[in-house]
């Protein structure tokens, strides 16, 4: 019995299939299974029933899986505390939104690859609901998603908020002369459409609480899944819209947009570092604390960095 075998099981049964497993492990699926099947000839006993469509974990794997997890986590924690000077290692593939690509994710790859040069990052842009299932299929380590997770098998540590704001295009915004601005239940009660990301984002929660707070129940919604693309049809006057506070700010100094009278949203919106539950690789550790201290939603990435 070997670690590499230890960990092809580990992987194979927590992991949607073995074809994943062995992408995580950067294997073929013969190679992953081979090691499975050396597991189970040095055991004397199956560890999986192969009868149905795909691989379960039966009474015998189920029982040896949180063993073989702390073997692995143990040899982990044995790595690092005798060799902390070479950092963490291998792979790590996590997925964030795009709210998180645009602000801190550049600064976090930049202190992840100088803290820990010989880890590779393989970042995933996509909504939290894609990310959330990736996570739970064992395709991503982790993923900063909107909200806390509603599956069993993952686990959520808050990481930090982001605020956002109603916004529409000036000409859009004034109402009078001199200048006024509107507010955004004005605009939406004259039947302005919003222009607002898909049904699946984090943010839909937070407009439907408002929408009730302010009696509205009836309003054109177009929906588009690229923060780029929304701030451009409420620049071309397509709408109103809400966008985060601090990667907007640029496009309100530029004269762009306007933040209109009731411009911040009553509640902010939670992100958290989720992952699956039983996984405590000293890697995973190491990554949440470096998210805590690098995840900041009102960083605007299009802007130089202070030294």
């Amino acid at each position: 019995m070997t670690l590499k075998q230890l960990e092809a099981f580990c992987w194979a049964a927590t992991c949607a299939n073995f074809a994943i497993a062995a992408e995580r492990l950067h294997l073929s699926v013969s190679s992953l299974s081979k090691r499975i099947s050396e597991l189970e000839v040095s055991l004397g006993m199956p560890l999986f029933d192969r009868s149905a469509h795909r691989a379960l974990l039966n009474e015998a794997g189920q029982a040896l899986l949180p063993r073989a997890q702390a073997l692995l986590d143990n040899a982990a924690t044995v790595r690092v505390t005798f060799a902390p000077s070479a950092g963490l290692a291998g792979r790590c593939a996590f997925g964030v939104g795009e709210l998180s690509a645009l602000t801190w994710l550049p600064q976090f790859i930049a202190q992840v690859r100088r803290q820990h040069p010989q880890l590779t990052l393989e970042p995933y842009v996509d909504v939290g609901s894609v990310l959330e299932s990736r996570v739970a299929r064992g395709e991503l380590d982790f993923a900063i998603i909107a909200g806390r997770s509603s599956h069993y098998d993952i686990l959520s540590q808050p990481l930090s908020q982001a605020q956002f704001i109603w916004v529409a295009a000036p000409a859009m915004a004034v109402s009078s002369k001199p200048p006024a601005l509107r507010s955004a239940v004005d605009l939406l009660h004259a039947g302005q459409p919003m222009i607002v990301l898909p049904p699946s984002a984090g943010t839909t929660r937070l407009i439907d609480d408002w929408l009730l707070q302010h009696g509205i129940t009836a309003v054109e919604r177009i929906n588009c899944n690229n923060w780029g693309g929304i701030a451009g049809m409420l620049i071309a006057s397509v709408g109103i819209g809400i966008l985060p506070a601090g990667w907007s700010q640029k496009l309100i100094d530029q004269s762009l947009l306007e933040p209109l009278i009731d411009s911040e949203l009553p509640a902010s919106l939670s992100y958290s570092f989720q992952w699956r539950r039983g996984d405590n690789r000293p890697l995973l550790d190491q990554l949440r604390r470096l998210c805590t201290q690098c995840v900041d939603f009102t960083v605007d990435m299009s802007r130089p960095l202070s030294a």
